[in-house]
């Protein structure tokens, strides 16, 4: 045998390599099935363990660049004082200042606050985000209200979550993905009081807020939403299409 000649390629080490990836699989199929997932950190570790096995360089899991592109657009927008931005075990968290896009005791969104929720709006309408679902909770602080109106902060809290969602809705997003809800001032971010009960208006401050959570759907709503858009994609081929097949218009 020439001593140029190639040696056969050694590939035992894929038996090991094909047993590690099926019990990765295997590991996260557990997750799945029997217990509550913390999906940003599900993201992130099937990221790291892609990237590991790719030996590329490490790249991000989609909440997270989800979080850091509205980062970027709040402060792009010199909003970052009045709109936080952050990620929970859910997903995407935008928190939204009350006092900077309402009116004290009014639900009407500030004319000043539009363009900061039109851009939020327009980001989470895009198709890459069609399978997350967009919820909106209303919060306020221990202070009663009695208006017509608002009879108290349960009804206050709640217009001013369904006012974002008909904003989010008249931008064009899928009211599938939409869900709205109340807390008046029953899961405050810091107490509204100090021990002697008397008011802390900065905490109260911080305590009215619109929370908007951003987190995927479940694979039967995933798949509900893929359907649709498939079923909407194949009426506007149809549609292009008569309409390139219409006849001309006879000359007279």
């Amino acid at each position: 045998m020439a001593d140029n000649e190639d040696e056969p390629l050694d590939e035992s080490w894929m038996a090991t390599y094909a047993d590690a990836i099926t019990l990765l699989m295997a590991f996260f199929v557990m997750l799945l099935n029997f217990s509550k997932i913390d999906i940003p950190a599900f993201e992130e570790a099937a990221a790291g363990i892609a990237n590991e096995i790719g030996m590329g360089p490490k790249e991000a899991s989609p909440i997270s660049i989800m979080m850091v592109n509205i980062q970027d657009m709040v402060f792009n927008m010199q909003a970052d004082e009045v709109v936080e931005v952050e990620k929970d075990d859910k997903g995407v968290v935008i928190e939204l200042a009350s006092s900077a896009f309402y009116k004290a005791g009014s639900a009407e969104i500030r004319d000043q606050a539009i363009p900061v929720l039109k851009e939020i709006s327009d980001m989470l309408t895009d198709p890459k985000y069609a399978t997350y679902i967009v919820e909106v909770e209303g919060h306020s602080d221990d202070d009663p209200i009695h208006t017509a109106m608002f009879p108290s902060n349960w009804e206050l809290s709640s217009r001013r979550a369904t006012r974002v969602v008909r904003f989010f809705i008249e931008g064009g997003m899928n009211p599938f993905r939409l869900k709205a809800a109340s807390f008046a001032e029953t899961r405050p971010k810091l107490p509204n009081r100090d021990a002697q009960g008397v008011p802390i208006p900065e905490n109260q401050a911080e305590n009215r807020r619109v929370l908007v959570r951003v987190y995927p759907m479940s694979q039967e709503e995933s798949a509900k939403v893929r359907r649709e858009v498939t079923i909407d994609d194949i009426r506007e081929e149809a549609k292009t299409a008569e309409e390139g097949e219409a006849p001309p218009a006879q000359s007279q």
